[in-house]
């Protein structure tokens, strides 16, 4: 008689079966860039494993991805089993949990939802993928209102075009012969073609803080190519956090009675006085500035923290071995009674001789 062949992996229920929908705003998200379901796809894992993931790929968007829900919907397997294959999954790289901030203004709240990927994804991309979401969760800037065209009086205001300059005519020669026949009725030569000149560049800071050195103390009066040729130094100066007031201050305090050569003298200062780099202190934030948006939760007991500080999606106390120990595995407490027993006891042996 024909015997038959059973596979010994557990198939997780089809997806016409009922399945618990989460909030509004919560519940499972598809991540972008998946391939096709294939019979394989989570061959390599464990039984319990290859038979929730099965369940999760088959839910929609939207889905209840809550240890509840699940358990509730998989008869096979409890609520620890359903988080210890969570979490498994986690590090496995087929899901992340995030909370995520929507709502605009004052109508703001965290929700939490889940992101799923059939296809097993490292640390390094999980950490791209949810920065891609949090700059797509910002609020975009309203955009402006196209101009329309200009009206009468935008026609009016606008200022006024650059006069052309009149092209060369067919009629130049005969107005030259002309001129030869009839030199009294010459006419005026053509005006000169006028060349743009452009505008000077606004001194920078530095040129205006050197310029204003001769002027406190005259002994260390600058000309303008002095001041070109120390504007690097002073520059540098700007770059430390300090005013034109402070460098002013500085070059030109404490002068000796007589100074043979300004400006190697300010040179001298400008080197010898450069102010330390002083780290700038962190921004407080600003009120109506962007903030994240979304932040990495720890797939086994929801700690929220940045994606550096959950490699796996797993904070440090969960990625610790034994981690899954039962809380009536660990010692007990001893009770005041047996404190004063083994104090006793003590207590007796130094007694005795």
């Amino acid at each position: 008689m024909a015997t038959e062949h059973l596979s010994p992996a557990l198939r997780a229920p089809a997806s016409s079966r009922p399945y618990a929908k989460a909030r509004p705003g919560y519940g499972k998200r598809t991540a972008s860039g998946q391939r096709t379901p294939r019979a394989d796809d989570f061959a390599l894992m464990p039984e319990r494993e290859r038979y929730i993931a099965g369940y999760v790929d088959r839910l929609p968007d939207g889905a209840a991805m809550d240890i509840k829900s699940l358990a509730k919907h998989l008869p096979l397997y409890g609520q620890m089993a359903v988080s210890s294959a969570l979490k498994a999954l986690g590090v496995a790289g087929h899901l992340r949990r995030v909370r995520c901030l929507v709502g605009e203004g004052g109508q703001v709240r965290w929700v939490s939802r889940t992101y799923w990927s059939r296809t097993a994804r490292d640390n390094e991309w999980w950490d791209a993928f949810l920065a891609t979401e949090d700059s797509r969760s910002a609020p975009e800037a309203t955009p402006a209102p196209p101009s329309a065209e200009p009206g009468p009086q935008a026609l009016a205001t606008a200022p006024p075009l650059a006069e052309a300059t009149p092209l060369p005519t067919a009629t130049a020669p005969a107005a030259a012969a002309a001129s030869e026949a009839h030199p009294a009725h010459t006419a005026p030569p053509a005006p000169e073609q006028r060349t743009q000149v452009a505008a000077p560049t606004a001194p920078s800071p530095a040129y205006l803080a050197l310029a204003q050195v001769g002027r406190k103390d005259t002994r260390l009066a600058l000309s303008a190519a002095d001041c070109r040729a120390l504007e690097p130094l002073a520059a540098a100066w700007f770059t430390r956090g300090v005013d034109a007031d402070y460098l002013i201050q500085a070059v030109a305090s404490g002068l000796p009675p007589q100074v043979g050569s300004p400006v190697g003298f300010v040179r001298r200062r400008l080197t010898d006085k450069l102010p330390p780099h002083v780290p700038a202190a962190p921004a407080l934030p600003v009120p109506g500035a962007p903030r994240r948006r979304v932040m990495l939760e720890c797939t086994k007991c929801g700690t929220p923290g940045r994606p550096e500080a959950l490699p796996d999606g797993l904070c440090r106390p969960c990625r610790l071995p034994g981690d899954d120990a039962a809380p009536e595995e660990l010692p007990a407490r001893p009770s005041e009674q047996d404190v004063r027993t083994f104090a006793a006891g003590l207590r007796d042996l130094l007694r005795s001789p």
